[in-house]
């Protein structure tokens, strides 16, 4: 590694270079060109001032800046190096920029204008239609004439049958899709009843009938589709959640390279053991470990606090923080495809793809519906037709209102509009969902299994005791030599000039051993170095002994979260049962049981000893909440019905958790609670409403009671209804 690399924030010349060439394009005439997002630019004299600014070099054939995307097109003629000085040019003048990704975003983007044009569309019909409509359902065709009646069907089928046919487009090919592959879902009826009113209407006007129902059908369509677009926007605001964390790595890295030069590499192609630069303002594009410079940080994406935390060199770093003080560089761990940023977007993809099972009713429903309502609407037609003697027009009709009316739209939304606000409403709390599952089982649990440290606790030991200020003068010296966290709270307290210790010797479940001024010098477990006849205390110890002197002790506190008793309570007062179980010694454990109001408490418990209670209390009928932080909890994580670890867990304990939940506070955990309870009522109204509506409906359009205009405002209405019930899940608390 050069010198610039490991000295120092700044290379030599003060230059970066390379990194955008990677994303340029040689077209086949031999031109280069690039694409890149600007961040910035609120007008045209924004846009006039960098296209101005690139169409001054020399090569440059074409520049255009989107002003609704922000997408900056360059195309030039020479080297493909150039890009970089195009981006360093609109940078120069003030504007951010960052690569343009043209994935997932683009496509949601293209699908909601898509939805937005066949709802304008269908809307601007609907509208025009009624206009039409209201003079056939108000006169008779005594009183028209049936010359202006046939006009007026003439006119309505010229709105209609293209509006139908545009805006229909998303359920007919979600129906052929389906039906190519040898399969049916709830557009395939959907597409049929569509279809079948338009031709019967169509024959209707063709044969100077009466009974056209052209407003029918882009009723329909139009209530079909703003149920789609609702669903779609909840569906996208939990991705956009995940792509806003993945928006930290869409950009480039300072990476310094041996010489000393840096140069811009993305961020996704960031690798294990490199160096980055980090200027003040910058997000850290990946997990590492800061190599050089003491900075503070914002760390609220991992502990949903706003305070910022300092770190030094040799501490761990995680992607999507922000650099606040000063510039730092960092080796990275983990590439950036593993770091947290794309954990914590896994994890959202994984939160609306679960099988509960009210969506596996939901899917058996659906998969039910297609044959079942089909032989429903062909007895209509038969029974109709051959029993009641109805024209076949009539009958056909009849059967076509059943198509339409017993849609399962609302049953097929019930549960996934309700899941995915759900997981993104805790997504926005600081709490991550990896099954979609988990809050069903959440909702059903009756006892609570708490780890104490880093659970109840935070996990970080301070002093709180020791004798006098040299034997800590001496201690931390000693301690210095060690990563044990007691250890690292004793050279914490101590802000003096440390003593020199020599020949330190870590010997494994005891202590430090080394020599200071010609004497042995411990520092450990009471059996080992300290005062085995001392009375055991009620908080963790450290002991240090110097020569044949008496030990000294050292005593710390693991500092509670500041809201575990009331968050307990809370839980006590909806009925559920905490029990502590934790590895740690009697009086510590049972101090912070008597701390958080929890009766039951287990101390000196083995991973296997977890496991075993847990097993216990399932077997005698208990549904069991377990919250855990280490890799002993792991096991019991796994086991629980269901199981949450704080951000700060081991990866271990995180992989075998189904809820994560950052920050210092024990609230997220009720809060998760309160609204599992909430998720699972909204989604036993949504099956009840949709159960009512079809037991209501389907015999009146078996009956004929109902036509296609009714049937297409009920069914459309079932659905809205369904998700504006599920939309009362962001106004709850």
């Amino acid at each position: 590694m050069g010198q610039a690399a490991i000295s120092g924030i700044v290379p030599p010349d003060g230059r970066v270079s390379g990194g955008y060439e990677r994303l340029s394009k040689t077209q086949p005439d031999g031109k280069q060109n690039l694409s890149f997002l600007v961040s910035g630019a609120y007008c045209a004299a924004c846009i006039q001032k960098i296209e101005s600014s690139l169409k001054s070099y020399t090569g440059v054939t074409t520049t255009r800046l989107n002003f609704s995307t922000g997408k900056l097109f360059v195309e030039w003629e020479g080297p493909i190096s150039r890009a970089n000085d195009f981006v360093q040019a609109v940078e120069n003048l003030g504007y951010a920029v960052r690569p343009y990704d043209e994935g997932q975003k683009k496509i949601l983007d293209e699908e909601e204008r898509f939805l937005m044009l066949c709802l304008g569309i269908a809307g601007f019909a609907m509208g025009n239609i009624m206009l039409v409509s209201v003079g056939l359902w108000t006169t008779t065709t005594q009183t028209m004439g049936e010359m202006t009646r046939d006009f007026m069907h003439w006119v309505s089928a010229i709105i209609a049958i293209p509006a139908v046919l545009f805006c229909g487009r998303p359920f007919f090919r979600s129906a052929l899709n389906a039906l190519s592959k040898g399969r049916t879902n709830m557009d395939v009826p959907i597409s049929i009843g569509l279809i079948l009113t338009l031709s019967i209407s169509l024959f209707e006007t063709m044969r100077r009938g009466e009974d056209a129902f052209f407003d029918s059908a882009v009723m329909l369509v139009f209530f079909l589709l703003i149920g789609r677009y609702l669903d779609f926007r909840a569906r996208k605001q939990a991705k956009d959640s995940a792509a806003d964390l993945l928006a930290g790595m869409d950009g480039f890295a300072k990476m310094i390279e041996d010489d000393g030069s840096i140069i811009n590499i993305p961020i996704r192609q960031l690798c294990t053991g490199q160096i980055v630069q980090i200027a003040v303002g910058e997000k850290f594009p990946a997990d590492g470990i800061i190599h050089h410079g003491n900075t503070d940080v914002d760390i609220s994406l991992v502990t949903g606090e706003s305070v910022p935390s300092p770190v030094v060199a040799g501490e761990k770093i995680y992607a999507g923080t922000i650099n606040l003080t000063a510039p730092v560089t960092m080796r990275v761990s983990k590439a950036a495809e593993d770091s947290l940023l794309a954990d914590l977007s896994r994890l959202m993809e994984q939160a609306v793809q679960g099988q509960a099972k009210y969506v596996r009713m939901a899917d058996r429903a659906a998969r039910l519906y297609t044959p079942v309502v089909h032989t429903l609407a062909a007895l209509a037609f038969i029974g109709w037709f051959f029993i009641g003697h109805l024209p076949w027009e009539q009958s056909l009709m009849i059967a076509v209102t059943v198509l339409i009316i017993t849609c399962p739209c609302a049953l097929g939304l019930a549960v996934p509009v309700v899941q995915v606000l759900a997981t993104g409403k805790l997504m926005k709390a600081g709490i991550l969902v990896k099954s979609g599952d988990a809050l069903e089982r959440l909702a059903a649990i009756d006892t609570i299994f708490l780890d104490k440290t880093g659970t109840l606790t935070l996990g970080k030991p301070a002093l709180t005791f020791f004798e006098n200020e040299e034997v800590l003068k001496r201690a931390a010296s000693l301690a210095g030599h060690s990563h044990h966290p007691l250890s690292r709270a004793l050279c914490e307290s101590y802000k003096g000039q440390l003593v020199g210790v020599q020949n330190v010797i870590e010997h494994p479940g005891q202590g430090l051993e080394a020599t200071l001024e010609g004497q042995m010098i411990r520092l450990g477990s009471r059996t080992w170095c300290g005062n085995t006849k001392a009375e055991d205390i009620d908080q963790i110890e450290l002991w240090y002994r110097e020569g044949n002197n008496n030990p000294s002790l050292f005593c710390f506190s693991d500092q509670l979260r500041s809201d575990s008793a009331n968050t307990i309570g809370q839980f006590h007062r909806v009925g559920l049962y905490p029990v502590l179980i934790s590895g740690d010694r009697a009086p510590i454990v049972e101090k912070i049981a008597h701390e958080c109001l929890i009766d039951s408490f287990y101390a000196h418990m083995k991973p296997q000893e977890k496991f075993v209670m847990m097993e216990d209390a399932q077997n005698s009928g208990r549904n069991v909440l377990m919250i855990g932080d280490g890799l002993n909890d792991a096991p019991t994580l796994a086991k629980a019905n269901v199981s949450m670890a704080p951000g700060t867990a081991i990866d271990v304990a995180q992989n075998a958790a189904d809820i994560i939940f950052m920050g210092d506070r024990l609230a997220p955990v009720y809060q998760t609670y309160e609204t599992a309870r909430m998720t699972q009522k909204l989604v036993k109204e949504n099956f009840l409403l949709a159960v009512i509506y079809n037991l209501v409906a389907i015999p009146l359009a078996v009956a004929g009671m109902v036509n296609p205009l009714v049937a297409a405002i009920a069914m459309s209405g079932s659905s809205l209804v369904v998700i504006a019930n599920s939309f009362r899940l962001r106004f709850a608390k």
